[in-house]
């Protein structure tokens, strides 16, 4: 995984925990991701660094403007996918798994023809 891919990924993944909890702190993300909490803490650092995040003192992690963006970008992108491959007839298990790995790597331009495909349909 490159470090573009897994940055897009804690910032899902922060998104996807503020929709269902109150706060979110490292510790929830390490075991909604299965990680450790030290390999979070180093990913929320450099997160931090980029200014995609905030952290506050009592450790809660909230999105910046520019996480948010990616994190939604990213998010729409799973959804569809998912639930693109699952109308073909995959696995819901397999879509969600594929989706994640084609949201990082197909272009705007890809996205939004299927988006448009699926739209018409």
């Amino acid at each position: 995984m490159h470090s573009n891919e897994s940055s897009e990924n804690y910032l899902e993944t922060i998104l996807v925990l503020s929709k269902k909890l109150p706060v979110v702190r490292a510790v929830d993300i390490a075991n909604e991701l299965g990680f450790k909490k030290s390999s979070v803490s180093i990913a929320m650092k450099n997160l931090r660094e980029k200014g995609n995040i905030v952290v506050s003192d009592a450790g809660f992690i909230t999105l910046t403007e520019s996480g948010m963006s990616i994190a939604e970008m990213i998010y729409e992108r799973h959804e569809l996918l998912t639930d693109c491959l699952t109308k073909l007839g995959v696995d819901p298990n397999v879509a969600a798994e594929d989706a994640c790995r084609i949201e990082h790597v197909i272009s705007a331009e890809s996205f939004d023809a299927i988006k448009k495909h699926i739209s018409k349909s």
